[in-house]
This record gives structure tokens, C-alpha cells and sequence, in this order.
């Protein structure tokens, strides 16, 4: 028997004020991911304030990224309960408000550590419930554009905190510069709460009534997000190496590598755009997926080919790695939830996050292990091993049955 997808069998016209809920998801997510990628720009500035040494620094910035992963799954449950106003604006006002804590006075390193922790948990409310809202309030057919847009947030915030957290940092120091993210979480927490509108569900079943199986009883689910954490491997491998790999290897400085990056990181974004606007055209999330997988598998070779050839076509290939290796996310998010239902894709989605942090987490340091000082072409060419493997898990079947 068919699911219902989230939202489709509610309403049959799309309100307008969607937009306007999916410009708030967005400012969401943003506000979330200037604090999460945004504590390694503050490292400097962190341990003068604080008095940490290197080690301590690495460890403080990595627990906003641990608390979220522990709690991803639970604020998805809660957002399926009780709807996305509420947790998105609970969960983001929260963790500002812990920032301004953080800011407000010198902390000692367990503390700083148990603050941000805590405050990473809060903010992993907005993965689920603003990715819940946004499926909500759009029709299918507009749908993937519409996470598309939803999944440049974290470029955005990753923009963000670049431009604005370094001179604030130089300029007044660490404890100023963490003002800048806990003012965003706390307005745009305001604003969800004030302005978006949870979309229409299907009645709560009566108590004694058979609640809604699950759909991770068939492997659908359990395949899409496998093959999206197979698939992160490739994108983490680019945007953690590529500029080492330029400074290390092409003896590029590390200024012309930032300028480098960040015009792949824009077109990346585009590319997310560009593969929610195909799975609307197509009718499908996992066809177009699955073809990603096939271009990943394809332009980590040529990346590997690159190195060990010419600097022109390695320089090409990281260009086409940036867009290509990113392009599947929305369509993950959003398969996981119209696979789920409406009852299970807050949770959908957040195991889907869960898995995809998981596998970023591990490449980094495992990749590096086997790059060593040099062994570049041989790593990216491992690499591509991963996006191999997701072609054959991505169940595309799956959509079909779910229409019939």
C-alpha cells in the first residue's frame, strides 16, 4: 500500500505564504550552520581569550557537531509530535541563548566545551523541522526545487561566518565574535515563532487506534540513507582536501586556494538548485540520484587523473567535483521523507542527517591516513570506490511502487 507523502494528500492548492516559510527554513538552517562551521574561524582568537592550547581548541570546536549528531533522530521525532514552529524556534532560541552565555564571560575549556555541546543539540532542531516544514508547504511537483534552496543554507552560513566572524574576532575578540551567530539563532528563532505556520497533517488516530506502521519495516529507507552516506564520502574528500592539495601540491598561496574554493562553493550551491529543478521535471528524486552517483563515481577519477597528469585538468575536475558531489543531498532529504510519510519524515530526515554526519566525521581522518604526504591520485581514486557502491544501493524502484 502507498504512503502518504508528507503534505500531498492534505491540500491540493499550495499557499502562497510558502515562500515566505521557506525563506524562514532557510534563515533557519543558515543561522544553525554559521554556528557549526562557523567556531573553526575563531580558533585564534579562541585560545587567546580562553588560554587553550591547540588540542583543546580542536576539541571545543568539534562538540557543537557531537551534540547535534546525538539528537538529530530525537528533534525529528518531536518535530513529527508536536509540529516545526515550535521545535524549530525552541531548539534555535535555545542554543543563541547559550551562545550569548558563551559570550558574555570566560568560561574554563570543560565548561566552553559542555555549552557549545549542549547548544550544537538545540540547533540540530532545525535539520529536521525546517526540512519538514518546507516538504509540507510545497506541492510535488516544486518540491525539489524548493530543497534545493533549503539545502544552500549551509554555504550561506558557512559565507557568513567567514565574512563576519574573523574581524570581529581581530577587532573586539572571541567572546564578541560569538555574539554574531547567538543574535542570528535568537531573530530568526523570533521570527519562526512569530510568522511560520505548521502545514496541515492528517488527524492524530484515536486512542486504541492502529498508528501508522513504520516505514522502516521494507529497505527503501534504510538504502537511500546508506547511499547518501556513501555519497558524502566524495563530498568531504573535496572540500577537506582540495585546499591542502593546492597549497601542498600546486605550491598555490593559500589566498588564490580560498578564492579557489569559494567560487566552487557558489557553484555548488547552484548545483543543488540545478538538481531539485531535475527531480521536479523528472518526477523523481532517486533516478536523478543515482545518475549523480554514476557522475561522482566518474569525476573523482578524473581528479585522480588530474594529479597525476596535468595541473589544468585537476583544476577542472575539483570544479566539477565541487558541483557534482553536492547535488544529491536535497535529493536524499527529500526521498527520505516522501518514503517515510507524513507521520515519520521528521524522523526519516533525521536519521538521514544522522548517517550523512556520521560519514563526513570519519573521512577527514581516515582519508588523510592514507594521503600521507603525497598520495593523492591513489586517495581520490579510492574515493570513488563509495559513489560506485551508492549506484547499486539507490532504490529507484521504490518510487515506482510507492505510486502504485
Amino acid at each position: 500500500m502507498a504512503q502518504v507523502v508528507a503534505g500531498e494528500s492534505i491540500r491540493e492548492k499550495p499557499s502562497s505564504r510558502r515562500w515566505l516559510i521557506l525563506a524562514l527554513g532557510l534563515a533557519a538552517q543558515t543561522a544553525s550552520c554559521s554556528f557549526l562551521y562557523g567556531l573553526p574561524f575563531l580558533v585564534p582568537a579562541m585560545r587567546a581569550a580562553e588560554g587553550l592550547t591547540l588540542a583543546e581548541a580542536g576539541t571545543v570546536v568539534a562538540a557543537p557537531s557531537i551534540g547535534l549528531l546525538f539528537t538529530l533522530i530525537v528533534w525529528g521525532a518531536a518535530a513529527d509530535r508536536y509540529g516545526e514552529r515550535l521545535i524549530m524556534a525552541l531548539g534555535l532560541g535555545t542554543s543563541g541563548l547559550l551562545l550569548v552565555y558563551a559570550a558574555l564571560w570566560h568560561h574554563p575549556v570543560g565548561l566552553l566545551f559542555g555549552v557549545f555541546l549542549v547548544a550544537g543539540a538545540c540547533t540540530a532542531s532545525v535539520n529536521a523541522a525546517s526540512g519538514r516544514v518546507v516538504m509540507g508547504w510545497f506541492s510535488k511537483s516544486e518540491r525539489g526545487m524548493a530543497m534545493g534552496i533549503r539545502q544552500t543554507a549551509q554555504p550561506l552560513g558557512v559565507g557568513v561566518a567567514a565574512l563576519g566572524l574573523p574581524p570581529l574576532a581581530a577587532r573586539w575578540g572571541f567572546q564578541a565574535a560569538m555574539l554574531l551567530p547567538a543574535a542570528l539563532a535568537i531573530v530568526v528563532a523570533l521570527l519562526v515563532a512569530a510568522l511560520v505556520v505548521d502545514p496541515p497533517r492528517p488527524p492524530r488516530p484515536a486512542a486504541g487506534a492502529e498508528k501508522p506502521p513504520s516505514p522502516y519495516r521494507k529497505p527503501w529507507l534504510w538504502r537511500v540513507h546508506g547511499a547518501s552516506a556513501l555519497l558524502v564520502v566524495p563530498q568531504f574528500a573535496v572540500s577537506a582536501f582540495a585546499p591542502v592539495y593546492l597549497v601542498s601540491q600546486q605550491h598555490w598561496t593559500a589566498a588564490a586556494a580560498g578564492v579557489f574554493l569559494a567560487v566552487a562553493q557558489v557553484l555548488g550551491a547552484a548545483g543543488r538548485l540545478g538538481s531539485g529543478w531535475w527531480s521536479d521535471r523528472v518526477g523523481s528524486r532517486l533516478r536523478p540520484m543515482r545518475q549523480l552517483a554514476v557522475a561522482s563515481v566518474a569525476v573523482m577519477l578524473l581528479v585522480a587523473l588530474g594529479d597525476a597528469t596535468w595541473l589544468w585538468l585537476v583544476l577542472i575536475a575539483l570544479v566539477l567535483a565541487a558541483i557534482i558531489t553536492v547535488a544529491d543531498n536535497g535529493l536524499g532529504f527529500t526521498a527520505s521523507a516522501e518514503l517515510a510519510g507524513v507521520a515519520w519524515s521528521g524522523r526519516a530526515m533525521g536519521v538521514q542527517n544522522t548517517g550523512q554526519n556520521i560519514a563526513g566525521a570519519l573521512t577527514p581522518p581516515l582519508l588523510g591516513l592514507l594521503i600521507g604526504d603525497s598520495r593523492y591520485a591513489l586517495a581520490f581514486g579510492l574515493v570513488a570506490i563509495f559513489p560506485a557502491l551508492a549506484v547499486a544501493v539507490v532504490p529507484v524502484r521504490a518510487e515506482a511502487e510507492m505510486r502504485h
